[in-house]
């Protein structure tokens, strides 16, 4: 009975290295872009890994970067910032910071825009990761009472345009 319960925890041991190994082989970003018609705003909501966003921002500080910082909230909103930009006729959409949050290992970052036009024409510019990770990939899905879609961002594709 020992012997047997050695083995399977043995295996249980052995199963949790190599899924950890496997556990992190995809880098994706998500983002979420909604027009909000009752209140004139475009909604923007980006969900990523956050020890990745972590590391990347740790990796352009050089400093030991975590949730415990002191400047957390305001590296993370100065990297969003930088490397997520939205433009509509040629003028850049100020995006306002809502905040964000950290749950499960994932970050949610929230922010918003006064915005009383519908998505067509837009030009999203979106870096986050990417160059941080050569296998980063970025989707934005977009959706406003006229179209919705989504957009794919690489190390080689980072600006696309919202096309009705």
């Amino acid at each position: 009975m020992i012997q047997q319960t050695l083995k399977i925890l043995f295996v249980l041991i052995i199963l949790g290295q190599s899924t950890s190994s496997f556990a992190h082989r995809y880098f994706f970003g998500l983002t979420e872009l909604s027009v909000n018609p009752n209140h004139q705003t475009l909604e923007v909501i980006h969900q990523f890994t956050a020890h990745d966003i972590e590391n990347a921002i740790a990796e352009i500080k050089q400093e030991n970067f975590s949730p415990e910082h002191k400047h957390y909230d305001s590296y993370i909103r100065n990297y969003f910032n930088q490397h997520f930009k939205l433009l509509m006729n040629n003028e850049n959409i100020e995006l306002d910071w809502v905040g964000l949050e950290v749950n499960q290992g994932k970050i949610y970052v929230f922010q918003e825009a006064v915005f009383k036009n519908n998505l067509a024409g837009l030009v999203v510019k979106n870096d986050l990761l990417v160059d941080t990770y050569t296998k980063q990939v970025n989707t934005v899905n977009y959706q406003d009472s006229v179209i919705n879609g989504s957009l794919t961002f690489t190390g080689s594709k980072k600006v696309a345009t919202i096309v009705k």
